[in-house]
């Protein structure tokens, strides 16, 4: 199954989830939240297409320490694909950011996080004093 990608960040982020995190950030986002800082990522055609399990091997190769935080765009949008990733990503600690609820997360995704952000951010809201969000609106849950 395809899956279109923004890019891939294997330098480490501290900002992302707990530890150091290499970064996935995947292509198209409908949500647009004014303020966004990923505006690159909005736009579905513009991605980097990637066959799932070609993508899984690439961040396997990557990812020294196993812990990802799976962003966008919003991905969500590539639920089917992604679904497909995460069963290829096997022991993997793995966050997902979400402008959705966690209502609206399927058991097939919640089964492989670790951590899931969720909630869209609204500028208006925004805060810097709670870790791994942007604004206040948003909920940062560890899952296991």
């Amino acid at each position: 199954m395809n899956i279109s990608v923004n890019s891939i960040d294997f330098r480490g982020s501290f900002v992302d989830g707990p530890g150091i995190r290499t970064l996935l950030f995947l292509q198209g986002c409908d949500r647009r939240c004014k303020g966004c800082h990923n505006t690159s990522t909005w736009d579905k055609d513009k991605g980097s297409i990637y066959e799932t399990s070609e993508l899984a091997r690439i961040i396997k190769e990557g990812c020294y320490n196993r812990k990802l935080t799976i962003t966008g765009g919003e991905p969500m949008n590539q639920k089917e694909a992604l679904e497909d990733l995460l069963d290829d990503l096997e022991g993997f600690d793995i966050c997902l950011y979400t402008s959705h609820s966690f209502e609206e997360i399927p058991n097939e995704i919640l089964s492989h996080l670790s951590y899931v952000k969720v909630g869209a951010y609204d500028e208006e809201l925004r805060c810097s004093t709670i870790p791994f969000i942007g604004s206040s609106n948003q909920k940062f849950i560890t899952l296991r």
